[in-house]
């Protein structure tokens, strides 16, 4: 069976990875994207160097996003290659970029510009902090939009301490994930009305989205919850804890009195549902110091493998505190189909990359190749 975007052709002015992420999604999901880089090539491909890292064979955040598309090299500050641009978009049915406003706006690749030339077009627009307002044009990397602006890193350390970064990529693919679900909208939506619209999403709009929790709160009510570490969590049964051979496991006890009576069965205190200061959530909530120092002590007596088959045996719900290394070798993480095998360039040896989060039943695609910079350049 085909892919669900089989048919759709997709041009892409993208740079880095929130707008390559996002027409990445939909290669993977069997659209045709063509991939229009400068003559030097999407930086991404340089990552690595730009990082002052040593040189890799192989970029694997180049690649997760761009597998699967086709690769033409245009110099748009050159008049030829912007009509080859244009005619490139005479047959697309999505343009999306993440290139800033005003950079568009000087080739008449702005949305307005193109809405009207390609009056069926979607023209995904995505920004670091949105498409109006007086920072439209600023700079703008997840670290600093996403993470940084939007109150998200605030969020992960005390009020006194300076977060650290985010790992990298995160924001942009969450972002991506925004963007390619507003195109596909969109394309249902001209299926109906026959026209197409601009779709925009910002790194900073996904970012306040992503905590909207937090800010939600505070605007009803002008609070927001305190970070602790994980010693002072409020919440004890919504806490990690360390096993006595290292390893460690987060309690997911989100209905605290529900799973109450389970976990003290698992660590045969079941007397401790009589104790004042544990007799209901509230109560292990405002003394969550002291409860969370017996589970520490009763958890440190026994190793990991015991543990989680107690908790299993007395349905409590837990999670495995995962390294990167635990998560590659998980059963389930594989069983999941979180990983693929890449279709090489000739020069290449196999290897797995990370799968995109969605499948589609009868639809087995072919992840890869990697385009090289001006692989497929048309034949104007």
């Amino acid at each position: 069976m085909s892919g669900p975007l089989q048919g759709v052709k997709v041009i892409e002015m993208g740079v880095w990875v929130a707008g390559p992420a996002a027409t990445g999604l939909m290669a993977d999901w069997g659209a045709d994207v063509i991939k229009v880089e400068p003559p030097a090539g999407d930086p991404q491909r340089f990552v690595f160097g730009a990082l002052g890292v040593a040189d890799q064979k192989g970029v694997p955040p180049f690649e997760i996003d761009n597998r699967g598309k086709r690769s033409v090299v245009l110099d748009l500050r050159n008049d030829d290659d912007l009509q080859k641009m244009f005619a490139l978009l005479e047959e697309a049915d999505v343009f999306v970029s993440n290139v800033r406003p005003a950079g568009l706006a000087r080739m008449g690749l702005d949305p307005e510009s193109l809405t009207k030339r390609f009056p069926r077009l979607i023209y995904g627009q995505l920004t670091g902090y949105g498409a109006t307002g007086p920072d439209v044009d600023k700079a703008g990397y997840d670290i600093g939009a996403f993470w940084s602006r939007s109150g998200l890193a605030h969020t992960t350390v005390a009020p006194d301490e300076l977060p650290p970064a985010i790992r990298s990529g995160q924001g942009d693919h969450t972002t991506g994930l925004s963007m390619a679900a507003g195109v596909l909208a969109a394309l249902f939506d001209r299926e109906r009305t026959g026209a197409g619209r601009v779709v925009s999403t910002s790194l900073l709009r996904t970012g306040i989205y992503t905590l909207g929790w937090d800010v939600g709160v505070y605007l009803r009510f002008g609070k927001r919850q305190s970070t602790k570490s994980s010693r002072k969590n409020p919440a004890p049964q919504m806490n990690c804890y360390r096993c006595a051979d290292g390893r460690a496991f987060w309690l997911l006890g989100m209905e605290a009195d529900r799973h109450f009576p389970g976990l003290l069965k698992a660590i045969g205190r079941e007397e401790l549902a009589g104790v004042e200061n544990f007799k209901n959530a509230r109560a292990r909530s405002i003394n969550a110091g002291e409860f969370i120092a017996v589970l520490d002590e009763h958890f440190a007596t026994q190793d990991y493998a015991y543990w989680t088959a107690r908790f299993d045996e007395n349905d409590v719900w837990w999670a495995p505190l995962n390294s990167i290394a635990d998560a590659v070798a998980d059963p389930q993480v594989i069983a999941s189909g979180a990983f693929v095998e890449m279709t090489p360039q000739p020069d290449e040896d196999p290897y797995r990359a990370v799968n995109s989060p969605v499948d589609f039943s009868g639809y087995s695609p072919k992840y890869g190749p990697v385009p090289n910079l001006g692989e497929h350049e048309p034949k104007w």
